[in-house]
């Protein structure tokens, strides 16, 4: 059943401040349901995004570990990235960087939740999948910008980083947070 949304904010003007690649921003005045005005709403817009569960048919958890300036450190991630103009879906997006920055592939997907990087903010969505039976089809190919350390992990350890604070990424441990409580250590592909 779909609501009417009778909360939906109304745009006065909306203006450009940065279309970068990797920085497009727009300000918005805005006028609340109740009739309040909110004179300079900034808007960041994106292109969807994609990460992946990657579990191989030994059972290990196909991670990252990678620098990331913004916090200046270096953690461990799911495989993650764009969805490219040229891929058709999402999951051929997830399906694309999974072989680039890992070597992986091959096996059994399924889209495993869609969430929302910040919907007060940004208008893209992180489509999260789950790909089981993975198997080492290539070496990685990594774009010049990026430095990332392919490992292979058990879901103790796995379980020992989101519950250490090691997983960083809210995009990346909100589907492993959700991996383990759908199936704990209870599972077998």
């Amino acid at each position: 059943m779909k609501e009417k949304d009778d909360m939906a904010w109304k745009v006065l003007s909306s203006q450009y401040i940065s279309q970068e690649p990797w920085f497009t921003v727009r300000k918005e005045k805005v006028q609340l349901p109740n009739g309040n005005t909110i004179d300079s709403y900034y808007v960041l817009e994106y292109p969807n995004w994609v990460n992946v569960i990657a579990i191989t048919k030994d059972e290990k958890f196909i991670f990252e570990r990678q620098y990331r300036h913004g916090l200046r450190n270096t953690s461990y991630e799911l495989c993650a990235g764009v969805c490219e103009k040229e891929d058709s879906s999402p999951l051929i997006s997830a399906q694309r960087e999974l072989m680039e920055e890992t070597g992986y592939g091959k096996g059994e997907w399924e889209e495993f939740m869609i969430i929302s990087p910040n919907p007060g903010t940004h208008t893209n969505l992180t489509y999260c999948y789950l790909a089981t039976n993975v198997e080492k089809i290539s070496e990685p190919h990594l774009e010049v910008t990026e430095d990332i350390q392919v490992k292979l992990l058990t879901i103790e350890e796995v379980k020992d980083l989101l519950e250490n604070n090691k997983v960083t990424q809210a995009q990346h441990a909100a589907p492993l947070w959700k991996f383990i409580a759908l199936y704990g250590g209870n599972w077998h592909f």
